[in-house]
């Protein structure tokens, strides 16, 4: 494969991993709540993903999403429904830890999530986002050889896998460092808020985006 496509390829992948969206926003209410392991499962979860679309991608599964609306729709409604059932799931945990402060350990440990929901929380995230899938459906075949050789598309996969890793891992392990400054329970419960509202308004916009 290409050298030069290789490149653009990753440039391209990089924009789409550092451009805010719910993987971000999903960092930073694990991490300071579950712990930097837990954030490494987020990421695991994440490269799951990319593997299953670039999968579909290159057997030409998915592209059945492209020629029916009607299946793109249903996909899409549960992406929606997953984003926002995230957000009432953090409210849900604001209010609790709200009328909890008094017992901040037992609180903590009820909170927590284990690496395995860690892991398909990341994992569901990004399978069921539409614009993963319409990445992997527009973007992606563009680099794919000409050949038509599955290695090398999986390769590319790879690489945007590792773009992933890399950018979101040094988002684990800085908010890490801060960690000590993010266990006060006051800060847990506005941390909560602010991703109900970010999800379930990542989730509103998706159900109300027009298919094209």
């Amino acid at each position: 494969m290409d050298l030069n496509n290789i490149l653009t390829f990753i440039a391209v992948a990089t924009l789409l991993v550092v451009s805010p969206g719910p993987n971000g926003f999903l960092i930073a209410k694990t991490v300071p709540l579950s712990g930097h392991r837990a954030g490494l499962a987020n990421i695991a979860g994440f490269v799951g993903a990319f593997y299953v679309h670039g999968t579909l991608s290159i057997f030409g599964i998915s592209i059945l999403l492209v020629q029916s609306a009607n299946a793109f729709f249903v996909f899409k409604m549960l992406g929606a429904a997953y984003l926002i059932w995230i957000g009432i799931k953090a409210f849900r945990n604001a209010l609790s830890q709200s009328s909890a402060e008094t017992n901040v350990v037992v609180e903590h440990q009820k909170k927590s999530i284990s690496l395995k929901n860690a892991f398909y929380e990341g994992f569901l995230t990004n399978t069921l986002n539409p614009k993963v899938s319409v990445f992997y459906l527009a973007a992606f075949p563009q680099f794919m050889s000409v050949d038509g050789s599955a290695l090398s598309a999986y390769s590319l996969v790879t690489a945007h896998s590792l773009v992933n890793v890399v950018w979101f891992s040094a988002m684990v392990f800085t908010l890490t460092k801060v960690k000590s400054a993010t266990q006060h329970p006051k800060f847990k419960v506005w941390l909560n808020s602010i991703t109900g509202v970010v999800f379930i308004g990542f989730g509103t916009k998706l159900a109300l985006a027009k298919s094209s």
